[in-house]
């Protein structure tokens, strides 16, 4: 079999089971592909030797009869989450040659089931971006690319697993989703993302952001592969507090394609003034597709909407000073030179200023404002209040009888690489106005990729579905992704 990297998960796993490909042929040709993708910057640190000896591993497993799921397939691991004696920086100069003496729940489970690992993925610092361009690795690139040559972000903070998937350079890959870390870089570079309810994965070794927002998930080539890892990524964790105790259920077995009596709720908040043409097009195509098969569309009104994008802005940072604050310089990580003289203070002072890069110093300081005395009513609190608001708008929408949300993924394309670079920091907030709201309310949704612009470029929309209801979410999706037929891969110009 040739291209052995281009397979989706589900391929490789009937095709494994038949003795058609081994899994260490598999893994050959992902780390070939790694080897010639050096322009996309998408993996950071390769493990080319464990992937093999993993790959041998499964390989016996699957003669003994014994195999999970994952079993032989070679995944990629955003730097967020922390793999045993293996670099893990969250992509940020102060996490410099850590390695963590630990699991994380997350890359266990998947081991467990047989996955193989590739390597580290790039990502925005400490997952703070949209863009993939706060990184000390430097920007990943979208290995989609204009009509006029322009490089392209492929969206963040999860850009690295986004890229790595969608140029075939691994089969499926893991991200985290805080404000649409997962959603908006699968939108970006055709590919599916899903961001489980809040609870459903374990957070636990994964390193923190904003740890009442984060939430990990798979980034795939298909639905039906979504279905595959989540199943292997999820369990309840005795180590994660936030972690629900709910079973997991056979989320491929509930693929079953039939819709029919659904209900899907457009939001008319979501119809913001200046939405692009070619998103409104694509959106009422969505809405179209899902009615043909059998479901019944409806206007909702989510009215808090309106308030997402600052009350994100206001906990996120906060949560993400409380937690970064164990970054001084003391216990791990980097330690700045200190002068004659220089004491605790100026350790930590040196140390954070050296580093966290600029969007990471932002957000703290931030969050570090908002939570002064001062301050903390006037903006955390209510911003805490705001977020009750607009989980009751989706409580409300679902005790109406609808089944799922159907909303544009982004407000536009991947954009060139830099575009951002002079912009006010609240315009590159903007990119999150159609995701974050989710993570505000804990809820589960999935990215699908539909449709081009017209300078060829990927389109997605995602589907938002009740709490820890990912079964019928990922079958809805499935049908969008049926009707959709959506099949383009970008050119391999890297």
């Amino acid at each position: 079999m040739s291209d052995l990297n281009k397979l989706s998960i589900a391929e490789a796993r009937d095709a494994l089971a038949k003795g058609d490909v081994t899994s260490v042929e598999l893994t050959d040709a992902c780390l070939a592909a790694i080897e010639t993708s050096g322009a996309l910057n998408a993996f950071v640190h390769q493990t080319p030797d464990m992937a093999r000896d993993m790959a041998r591993a499964a390989d016996q497993r699957i003669k003994a009869g014994d195999a999970a799921p994952m079993t032989g397939i070679p995944v990629g691991i955003k730097d967020l989450f922390c793999v045993k004696g293996v670099q893990t920086q969250a992509a940020s100069r102060i996490l410099e040659g850590f390695r963590p003496e630990y699991e994380s729940t997350v890359t266990q489970n998947l081991w467990d089931a047989g996955a193989v690992m590739l390597g580290k993925l790039n990502q925005d610092e400490f997952a703070m971006g949209s863009t993939n361009e706060n990184s000390v690795y430097g920007r990943s690139v979208n290995p989609w690319k204009a009509d006029d040559g322009q490089e392209l972000t492929a969206g963040g903070s999860s850009g690295g697993s986004a890229a790595a998937v969608a140029a075939d350079l691994c089969l499926a890959a893991t991200g985290t989703d805080t404000g649409g870390s997962i959603r908006q870089p699968a939108a970006f570079t055709g590919i599916v993302g899903l961001k489980p309810t809040y609870g459903r994965v374990s957070r636990w070794g994964v390193v923190a952001f904003a740890s009442s927002l984060d939430q990990a998930g798979p980034m795939t080539k298909s639905v039906r592969d979504a279905a595959i890892m989540l199943g292997a990524m999820a369990s309840v964790d005795e180590k994660d507090s936030t972690s629900a105790e709910r079973p997991v259920p056979d989320f491929e077995a509930a693929l079953t394609g039939d819709i029919r009596g659904k209900k899907i709720g457009i939001p008319r908040e979501y119809r913001l003034d200046g939405l692009r043409d070619d998103i409104a097009s694509v959106w009422k195509q969505g809405a179209d597709m899902l009615r043909d098969a059998g479901a019944e569309i409806v206007d909702i009104s989510l009215p808090h909407t309106k308030y997402a994008l600052p009350a994100y802005y206001v906990i996120a940072p906060a949560e993400a000073s409380s937690n970064l604050a164990r970054y001084d310089g003391v216990r791990y990580g980097r330690r700045a030179k200190l002068g004659q003289g220089d004491g605790i203070v100026e350790m930590y002072e040196k140390t954070r200023a050296e580093g966290f890069g600029p969007e990471v110093q932002r957000r703290v300081m931030i969050g570090t404002y908002v939570l002064s005395a001062g301050f903390y009513d006037a903006y955390y609190n209510r911003a805490r209040k705001i977020r009750t608001l607009i989980k009751q708008d989706f409580e409300n929408a679902y005790a109406s009888g609808v089944d799922a949300i159907l909303a544009p993924a982004t407000p536009s394309s991947a954009f060139p690489l830099g575009a951002m670079d002079d912009a006010d920091p609240v315009q590159v907030y903007l990119n999150d106005v159609f995701t974050v709201t989710l993570n505000l309310a804990g809820l589960p949704g999935i990215s699908v990729p539909v449709g081009l612009d017209a300078r060829g470029l990927p389109l997605g929309l995602q589907l938002f579905g009740r709490p820890f209801e990912e079964a019928d979410l990922l079958n809805q999706a499935l049908v969008l992704e049926k009707a959709a037929g959506f099949v383009a891969k970008p050119n391999r110009w890297w």
